[in-house]
């Protein structure tokens, strides 16, 4: 979600004359798009904050703003903090940042915008910016109505709004004109986009209208909840060739008596049903999920019942980290919290366990022949880099006007966070 704020943001301003730069001495703007979740990316916004006084200093003239959840939580307190930042802009007010740039900028007018607005903005298009680009997102809604004691999304983002799907569509077939190959539709609870206007329609009908089109190879979508995960939706593995077979899917804890504590509003043996449910429609689906330890009053019990359940799933890959208490939920003010090397020590048994499920998932690859679409040169050097349909990144020695192509790739070796392979032929 912060990658598509941040291109829509660049979009805005390159139309209104601005060029991006990636050499911080000469920038007039910097913007920090910033992301709340937990406590580790904050630190990094404010460390990185912090390192600007000193260009500030030497530079009057130059812009800085903050702009995402990190903005809209602590909103003109940030000003006080750090008097050298020029706006803060939240989430709903990305669309406005024109409006924002101007008064800060020659006005030296202080601003902070962080209103939820009652619609998500429409990005505003800026033709061939993403004419080197093969993937691209697109949020299709806003916001989200859980209320999970653990998370600030909903204080930070709003209540669930979701986008005109006419609205969708056109800024799809605008990706796809330039080149984006592989679409992600985003939302912080995806798979409960609904709309309700001169025509009415749930996510799978919003998967099934955008699959048809033309110059679109691979369709994906995140974050699912697995309340809203449907039969309907469930199916589209099944019936929508576009459709990448891999969901990511968020438990956070195999205890029912933790989940609860979460308000998850679905239990261990729901989970796994829907795991059940989805490797029936899609046997070869590669399926990725959130998981956090240490969350007040986990016990070594629970935390037994997570390492079950990630290996009785047997996830491709996870995201896992340590529970960090967020200002304004009520998992602040629960007791029974876990001491910070216990959790260290909870993180570091999980993250092994997975870590050896990856590899061996991964193995089971090598001398296989696996469709990649290229996205562009390694990071290596010497290589291209690309993903397979079950999101897995494959680097293989190739050359650039393979990029943007589907190609077969043999896989000869493997690691927990990539495949190395050969471009050949099926």
């Amino acid at each position: 979600m912060n990658e598509y704020d941040s291109d829509s943001l660049a979009q805005s301003l390159i139309n209104d004359g601005f060029f991006p730069t990636s050499n911080l001495d000469k920038a007039d703007l910097i913007l920090i798009n910033t992301c709340a979740v937990r406590a580790k990316p904050e630190q990094k916004a404010f460390s990185f904050l912090g390192r600007l006084a000193g260009k500030k200093k030497n530079r009057p003239g130059l812009v800085i703003g903050m702009v995402g959840c990190l903005a809209q939580m602590h909103g003109s307190s940030l000003l006080k903090r750090f008097p050298y930042l020029d706006f803060v802009i939240g989430p709903g007010e990305v669309g406005n940042i024109l409006e924002v740039v101007k008064k800060a900028g020659p006005h030296h007018i202080k601003v902070v915008a962080t209103s939820l607005c009652p619609a998500p903005h429409q990005p505003i298009s800026c033709q061939g910016y993403f004419s080197k680009r093969v993937t691209g997102f697109i949020s299709v809604m806003e916001g989200c109505d859980n209320f999970c004691s653990y998370c600030i999304v909903p204080y930070v983002r709003g209540r669930e709004i979701s986008r005109s799907p006419a609205e969708i569509s056109a800024e799809a077939k605008d990706l796809v004109s330039q080149g984006v190959r592989d679409l992600t539709l985003l939302g912080q609870n995806v798979n409960s986009f609904r709309w309700e206007g001169e025509i009415t329609g749930d996510f799978p009908s919003l998967l099934h209208e955008l699959s048809g089109l033309n110059g679109l190879y691979r369709l994906r979508f995140t974050t699912s909840h697995p309340k809203d995960l449907s039969d309907n939706l469930i199916q589209c593995f099944r019936d929508i060739k576009e459709l990448c077979p891999h969901i990511h899917l968020p438990f956070q804890a195999g205890s029912n008596r933790v989940l609860e504590r979460m308000r998850r509003s679905y239990t261990r043996e729901h989970y796994l049903e829907l795991i059940r449910k989805l490797r029936a429609a899609g046997p070869d689906i590669a399926i990725t999920s959130d998981v956090m330890v240490g969350f007040p009053g986990e016990t070594d019990d629970d935390f037994e019942l997570t390492l079950d359940l990630i290996k009785e799933v047997q996830f491709d890959s996870l995201f896992s980290f340590k529970y960090s208490d967020r200002k304004g939920t009520s998992a602040e003010r629960m007791g029974e919290k876990v001491e910070d090397n216990k959790k260290a020590y909870r993180l570091n048994l999980l993250q092994g366990l997975q870590k050896e499920i990856t590899l061996r998932k991964n193995k089971d690859l090598e001398g296989k022949r696996l469709e990649v679409l290229v996205e562009g040169v390694s990071k290596r050097g010497g290589q291209l880099t690309g993903r397979t349909a079950s999101n897995k990144v494959v680097n293989f020695i190739g050359n650039n006007n393979q990029i943007g192509k589907l190609i077969p790739v043999k896989i000869y070796h493997s690691s927990p966070n990539s495949l190395q392979g050969e471009a050949t032929t099926f």
